[in-house]
């Protein structure tokens, strides 16, 4: 389901999402070990594109129980009184 609903002007107004991850320092927080190597997997332009990328890449690093993605709403950071 899109995010994207119709705001004043006729244009739509976009919901962004950005898909990030790296490797936890440890499994208890969300401080990276280097967040210079932070995986900038790309910005989505609602939540079902960016859900299926952050599965994807949370599926392909199973293997180490450090990596984590995230997905961060970047429409409620640039607008967040519009909720």
């Amino acid at each position: 389901m899109s995010e994207t609903t119709i705001q004043d002007g006729g244009a739509p107004k976009q919901a962004l999402h950005l898909v990030f991850g790296g490797e936890l320092v440890d499994l208890q927080g969300v401080a990276f070990r280097d967040p210079t190597k932070l995986d900038i997997v790309g910005i989505y332009p609602d939540d079902r594109a960016a859900l299926a990328a952050w599965k994807a890449k949370a599926h392909a690093t199973v293997d180490n129980a450090h990596m984590r993605y995230f997905v961060v709403q970047l429409h409620e950071l640039l607008e967040p009184d519009a909720n």
